[in-house]
């Protein structure tokens, strides 16, 4: 058989379309576990994004509701103890009821100090909330920021392959090299679909977050001057 007849062979049996499962089997060992990690961590991301989506709106509704209940209660006290074990909100009322107890303990003897480190408490509590809110988002930036980078190198090492069956084969034609770049490129792509859907998410995520903590800083911000009116009512 003729160089032209193998050439026409291959031709006739050639793909018509890009197969990315069939990259993935015929790329070499390293290409293949960079795309499967790549491809692991891009689950966990959208993993990550549908439960956070989840769970800070089902956070809102439920903040909005105590906040809602706290404000027209008789009974604010019963309704903290009652809502703090799964309620934002709840928290960081609790944290003020508590270091209010603490402070008149044995009587008010500092008013401005005693607010002072209700107002802290508070803040605090909301600042824990908002960090067990963010705590899975540092995967999204990992992500993001180092996924690129480790497609890079599963291209990198395919090309170098690519180079090293050019100079096993002694032929540098592009049916040699096309095959190991066409994987090593599809390790970039599985990079880049790993890192941006993480990059936009954990952006509005952030935002989302800083937001839902602010909201907890105004409840807080009433709670506290409502304490202080009854203290100087008492």
């Amino acid at each position: 058989m003729t160089t032209l007849d193998l050439l026409a062979a291959g031709s006739a049996i050639a793909p018509t379309r890009l197969d990315p499962l069939q990259l993935f089997l015929d790329a070499d060992i390293v290409v293949r576990l960079v795309i499967l990690g790549l491809v692991l961590a891009s689950v966990w991301v959208w993993t990550i994004i549908f439960s956070f989506s989840l769970r800070i709106g089902r956070l809102k509704r439920s903040s909005a509701k105590f906040e809602q209940e706290f404000w027209t209660s008789d009974e604010p006290e019963n309704l903290i103890s009652r809502a703090k074990a799964d309620n934002a909100s709840g928290r960081v009322a609790a944290a003020g009821l508590s270091e209010l107890r603490r402070s008149t303990k044995s009587g008010l003897k500092d008013r401005p100090a005693a607010m002072g480190r209700i107002a802290q408490a508070m803040e605090g509590q909301a600042a824990v909330e908002a960090d067990k809110l963010a705590e899975r988002l540092n995967f999204l930036a990992t992500t993001g920021s180092v996924a690129p980078f480790i497609g890079l190198f599963g291209t990198v090492w395919g090309i170098m392959n690519s180079f090293f069956q050019i100079g096993m084969q002694q032929n540098s034609s592009l049916a040699v090299v096309a095959p190991g770049i066409s994987e090593a490129l599809f390790a970039t792509a599985i990079g880049l679909f790993a890192a941006i859907p993480a990059v936009i998410a954990y952006n509005r995520f952030s935002n989302v977050v800083n937001g839902f903590e602010a909201r907890l800083q105004r409840f807080a911000d009433r709670v506290h001057a409502n304490i202080g009116r009854e203290m100087e009512n008492s």
